[in-house]
């Protein structure tokens, strides 16, 4: 395993569907999206799924997750599955509710799910996206969110679970809310956070930055970034940046025997050598540069700011050096309750018993 690769299980469900009628995933959509560059408007071409999707995310990406979508019809809790197996390892469950539907089975499938996964994990982190918000009117997402937050919460208050905490999100893959919101889940699984912040506070204040992301090239998910406020403007301005980086590396920086891969060492289109500087008309400066193989750092700063871009590189050198002894210690630490096969490679049970 990568020394700079976070060991991140993520399990992420989605509602069912409702009665007579097979809707398109959510979930596929939003994994498309955030893990495999697809555009929204592509997503209309993707046929609905009623029966298990698995998808590893893993050796291009910082991220480890392993997402699993079980549609409506399907119980994990059926003695034909392996709960406990599919539970004990996961360090975040997502459960992803259509919010232009009815919700109220959703809701009452939320219950179940919650309740009995955390008899079997009680560290698990519950998260509830409320999807497809993009169809809703300002004033309609702020009540169905708070509708839903209302109801669950008071479902598991009806049974003695009130120690449960649910995150809600509102997410949309037409926007960079379900980016946003994958950050934050991403950020409540990786021990290290404290330390990244402490380090890109920093790292701004003796740099005349005014703001710092560490993303997941990949994935366009920040891992880190400092204690001032996130402009969500902003933060789209950093995707976008990273997306037109590796666009033109693809197009113009790589050598004719190269396959165009991201993060995939030598002659990819992210490497050691990625760097670029962008200049807004309105006097602000967005850079960039590569921190791992899979992560990069992009600051946004007065354009009077960067003409100490000399302090700016070194203080980079620096922080680089010291994101990279944070992240060393992940070497000698195993795969969180994967099974293993006899030589020590990890195998895929998809939680059935056999």
């Amino acid at each position: 395993m990568s020394r700079e690769t976070a060991l991140i299980s993520c399990l992420i469900l989605r509602a069912s569907t409702i009665v007579g009628r097979i809707e398109a995933a959510c979930l596929m959509l939003t994994d498309q999206v955030v893990f495999h560059k697809m555009s929204p408007n592509e997503t209309l071409f993707l046929e609905s799924t009623n029966k298990i999707y698995k998808d590893d995310i893993s050796n291009t990406s910082f991220v480890n997750f392993q997402i699993w979508d079980f549609p409506g019809q399907i119980d994990f809790f059926e003695p034909a599955f392996d709960s406990d197996m599919i539970f004990t390892g996961t360090g975040a469950l997502i459960f992803v509710i259509d919010a232009q539907d009815d919700y109220m089975e959703a809701l009452k499938r939320l219950h179940q799910t919650v309740s009995r996964a955390y008899r079997v994990n009680t560290a698990i982190r519950f998260e509830v996206f409320i999807h497809k918000v993009d169809g809703l009117l300002d004033d309609h997402k702020i009540e169905t969110q708070r509708d839903i937050h209302q109801r669950a919460n008071d479902d598991l208050a009806d049974v003695g679970l009130e120690q449960i905490h649910l995150s809600f999100y509102l997410t949309s893959i037409y926007d960079h809310s379900i980016f946003e919101a994958f950050s934050k889940v991403v950020q409540k699984l990786i021990p290290q956070l404290p330390t990244l912040e402490n380090l890109l506070n920093i790292f701004i204040s003796n740099s005349g930055i005014e703001k710092a992301f560490l993303f997941d090239v990949v994935s366009k998910i920040y891992i880190a970034t400092d204690s001032s406020p996130v402009d969500m403007q902003s933060y789209e301005l950093c995707c976008d940046m990273i997306d037109v980086v590796i666009d033109i590396s693809c197009i113009y920086g790589l050598r004719e025997d190269c396959g165009g891969n991201v993060g995939g060492g030598g002659g990819s289109a992210y490497d050691k050598d990625s760097m670029a500087i962008i200049k807004l008309n309105n006097t602000t400066v967005l850079y960039l540069k590569e921190v791992t193989r899979f992560l990069t750092l992009v600051c946004i700063l007065r354009e009077d700011n960067f003409e100490r871009k000399g302090l700016i590189d070194y203080n980079f050198h620096c922080i680089r050096n010291a994101i990279h002894e944070v992240f060393e210690v992940q070497i000698d630490i195993p795969m969180l309750n994967t099974p293993e096969m006899p030589d020590g490679k990890a195998f895929v049970h998809n939680g059935l018993l056999e």
